[in-house]
């Protein structure tokens, strides 16, 4: 990704991972982030972008990340390509990886019910906790990919998994921590009221959106972003919205404003 799309996009969600930028004498609570994707246009992309970014090799942060969707593989894989060695990271203590894809298999005995919730919180708690007391002051990030399987492994109980994600959301308060997570508004298209996805949205600052292009297809344009970034300073709950056009690359991808993008 070049500076500028780096910079539109970056700036337009509003959140710096970077410690060397972070006046770490004045901390604040950690954001929100929410991508919701579709069919014709999945945010795996911008999971995979968040990642790298909170990875900076400019900083000592640390990501915790718990996969639904892939196996550590599948992530190793396109994050080099981008530039970030995942196992390295993992083997430098910046990385922690949950494999969670045999809640998606009954038959191995796995249950994401009540009990399992409390579980994986408390080693994420425990994780947070040994790093603050190593390491101090250092960014934490929470990534959970994705949601809607979360959901498939608690066998539809959306209860326990706002349960799950409003824990989380006290390691924004208590540790000053970063949460991000992916879910697919498809799913929740044929739903009167989806108390799920907007509890989610209610808890988000920043909810990013992924949709095709309003004019149809093109060759080097493979969809829009939508940014809504609520601003709660001061009380005023004030939002700002910016939009771009996006095209994935093997290694990165690029944002440009509308009408903007060259080949």
């Amino acid at each position: 990704m070049d500076n500028q799309s780096r910079t539109l996009l970056d700036q337009a969600i509003g959140l710096n991972f970077d410690e060397d930028q972070k006046d770490v004498s004045s901390p604040r609570n950690g954001q929100v982030i929410l991508v919701e994707d579709c069919v014709e246009t999945s945010g795996a992309f911008l999971i995979h972008h968040l990642l790298k970014r909170a990875l900076s090799p400019r900083s000592s942060s640390l990501v915790i990340f718990l996969a639904f969707a892939q196996p550590f593989s599948h992530y190793d894989r396109i994050l080099r390509k981008m530039g970030c060695n995942l196992s390295a990271q993992r083997d430098n203590k910046k990385f922690i990886f949950f494999d969670l894809l045999m809640f998606q298999c009954p038959a191995g005995g796995a249950k994401f019910n009540e009990d399992g919730v409390l579980e994986l919180y408390g080693k994420i708690q425990k994780a947070i906790e040994m790093n603050v007391s190593t390491n101090g002051k250092r960014t934490i990030t929470v990534m959970i990919d994705d949601v809607c399987l979360m959901e498939v492994a608690a066998n539809g109980s959306t209860d326990c998994v706002l349960d799950f994600l409003h824990y989380c959301h006290t390691l924004t308060v208590e540790f000053g921590c970063h949460l991000a997570l992916l879910t697919h508004k498809d799913i929740y298209s044929d739903v009167e009221r989806p108390t799920f996805i907007l509890q989610m949205k209610y808890l988000a600052d920043v909810v990013i959106k992924t949709e095709p292009l309003a004019t149809g297809l093109a060759t080097d344009v493979h969809g829009q972003l939508t940014v809504l970034n609520k601003d709660k300073g001061s009380g005023s709950m004030k939002q700002g919205i910016s939009y771009f056009h996006y095209r994935v690359k093997e290694n990165c991808i690029e944002c440009s404003y509308p009408g903007t993008m060259t080949c």
